[in-house]
């Protein structure tokens, strides 16, 4: 990414959920999604490359709960109405930390929507993080509890790949979001 110049910082990319060029365009296009639309509660990851889908779910009065760095400290919600005019900067890592409160996965609301970032994504909807586990947890600590709940991921186009990695187990995204395109994934049961 970094040498096609379409990573954006932090940089170097590795070891990172990379952002990249036209995530602000992708963010935008998820809210053209109907499962987006009806939602009232979404996860996010804390990386960079999906600060605007959070901006974008307090702007649009859903309530955020964004998974704290590596899971350290669980969860951080922010409601929307604690927050009017200041969801650029709740939408950080920071931001949740001073508007928001830590919960536990235990008093995790039921989620509508999680969004989760990637390094690069099958055609089949598997997803490579970036390598600590985390990601996968999240999506899967919380199906686990809750039932299936839709997953959408934003890239950019080059990170939609044939193939990634898999294990057993491995939680699958449904909805991929390029600056480009929406793909939906279909999934087998």
């Amino acid at each position: 990414m970094e040498k096609l110049r379409v990573a954006r910082l932090p940089v170097p990319v590795k070891f990172r959920i990379p952002n990249f060029e036209g995530s602000e365009i992708a963010a935008k296009k998820v809210r053209e999604l109907e499962v987006w639309k009806k939602a009232k509660i979404v996860v996010s990851n804390p990386d960079y490359a999906q600060k605007k889908i959070r901006e974008y779910a307090l702007k649009d009065g859903k309530i955020l709960v964004m998974a704290s760095p590596r899971l350290k400290q669980g969860y951080v919600l922010v409601k929307p109405e604690k927050v009017k005019g200041k969801e650029t900067f709740a939408s950080t890592i920071q931001g949740a930390f001073k508007y928001g409160e830590k919960i536990s996965m235990d008093n995790l609301p039921k989620p509508d929507l999680i969004i989760t970032g990637c390094v690069a994504v099958g055609r089949d909807g598997f997803r490579l993080g970036k390598g600590g586990g985390y990601g996968d947890r999240e999506i899967k600590t919380i199906q686990e509890k809750f039932g299936p709940i839709p997953v959408v991921t934003t890239i950019h186009e080059i990170q939609f790949v044939e193939r990634v990695p898999v294990e057993e187990n491995d939680p699958k995204v449904d909805i991929i979001v390029t600056p480009k395109r929406i793909y939906h994934i279909q999934q087998s049961e």
